[in-house]
């Protein structure tokens, strides 16, 4: 699977990830997160696990199970973690523990190198068995002002693991010796992200009646207050009344997320009336979909106000799209300001930027190069795996063994 890769990552990190993966052949890294169909975290392990078991690393994937009671309480803790005033009682925090110890008792959690992601399951390592392998939590969302109570009940797991994964600096807690930064990643040949043909791309567009005879603005996310899709439709507003463009807002369900049908209703009644809004819920994994509307896009926005990272700029990056992001999480990392898109920090001026953008051809193909670029060399899969092998490594053998590479 990974001459699939060649002539498209950079070499460097195919050569590490093939020496790594001689020396752990045949040992077990286990995955566990909360859904296997919406979000980043699902479509990353949908495939990264294929690629490590082709490199003869006895990769698996598990996933808790939770009621609905379970998935308000952590899609609560999440929104509290990302720094909203929420409410939590001990039997909140009880009630998350005990859903946990009924799944570690269903799971088979043993294996050389066992990545928990996420607060979901995160009681999980209070259930490892004496002797096992390494443990580490990978966190993917904004810790960086926290709601306190909600931080410190998730601390009092955290500091069992071996170690942690934040997807930049300002998330890591400093509690542990070993914290490592792994930004997420896309995959070049996935269906997201391969190439399409022009037919390819007429005929999905056409299947949702998306005219092609304008530019098109576009926000691909889950629809989630953090995202901002309102603020997104008052920016359009603004730019509508100087260019004649339309709006896609495009998202997916996730099984662990239920305050999404809510939002999307929200974002139906604001948008009502206008018929250059096309706002669509697609099914799961509809990835060929949103590769089609991304590289129709002629501006792609990640507008969001608090993000652990959205990966749906590095998506549009890698198209060659101008991207304009909220400065927010691990957007930044994504968007060099003013060289691969821009940054803004409220609805004016994503805006402007948006008009800036639809006037400028010029300038909008030079960053859309830039921003491939940059993509290629920082956040892709291949870069992704070679760190997750690299820490496995270091934590199995130590620094000393690193230079034998």
């Amino acid at each position: 699977m990974i001459e699939l890769y060649r002539g498209i990552a950079p070499e460097g990190d195919l050569v590490i990830i093939e020496r790594l993966c001689s020396r752990l052949r045949d040992r077990s890294f286990l995955h566990i997160n909360s859904t296997r169909a919406g979000g980043g975290v699902a479509e990353i392990l949908h495939r990264m696990i294929p690629f490590l078991q082709s490199l003869g690393i006895k990769a698996r994937w598990e996933v808790i199970k939770g009621d609905d009671r379970f998935f308000d309480i952590t899609k609560k803790m999440h929104n509290a973690l990302q720094g909203n005033d929420v409410r939590f009682t001990d039997e909140m925090f009880q009630y998350h523990y005990e859903v946990n110890q009924r799944n570690a008792r269903e799971l088979d959690l043993e294996a050389d190198m066992v990545f928990i992601h996420d607060p979901q399951p995160s009681p999980l390592v209070e259930f490892r068995k004496k002797g096992s392998g390494k443990w580490l939590w990978r966190c993917h969302i904004d810790l960086s002002v926290p709601s306190k109570p909600v931080c410190d009940y998730l601390m009092r797991y955290y500091k069992k693991y071996d170690a942690s994964i934040f997807s930049i600096s300002k998330f890591a807690r400093g509690l542990k010796r070993f914290e490592f930064i792994v930004p997420p990643s896309i995959d070049p040949i996935s269906e997201k992200n391969r190439d399409l043909t022009e037919e390819e791309i007429e005929r999905i567009l056409q299947n949702y009646n998306i005219p092609l005879d304008r530019p098109m603005i576009l926000q691909v996310s889950r629809f989630d207050r953090f995202k901002d899709p309102v603020g997104v439709i008052k920016a359009y507003r603004i730019v509508k009344n100087y260019n004649d463009c339309i709006l896609v807002l495009a998202g997916s369900p996730a099984t662990d997320d239920p305050e999404g049908e809510e939002v999307l209703k929200e974002v139906q009644a604001y948008a009502e009336g206008d018929p250059d809004i096309y706002i669509l819920m697609l099914p799961p994994n509809s990835n060929l979909e949103i590769n089609a509307l991304q590289r129709a896009a002629t501006v792609i926005l990640q507008k969001s106000i608090k993000e652990g990272f959205g990966l749906t700029v590095s998506e549009a990056m890698w198209k060659g799209k101008p991207v304009i992001g909220g400065a927010a999480g691990g957007i930044p990392l994504q968007i060099i300001h003013g060289i691969t898109g821009f940054l803004v920090y409220s609805i004016e001026g994503a805006a402007f930027r948006i008009r800036q953008f639809l006037n400028n051809p010029e300038m909008t193909r030079r960053m859309g190069e830039r921003g491939r670029e940059h993509v290629r060399n920082n956040f892709l899969i291949t870069r992704q795996i070679r760190d997750y092998l690299s820490i496995w490594y270091y934590l199995e053998f130590g620094e000393g063994r690193i230079l034998e590479l």
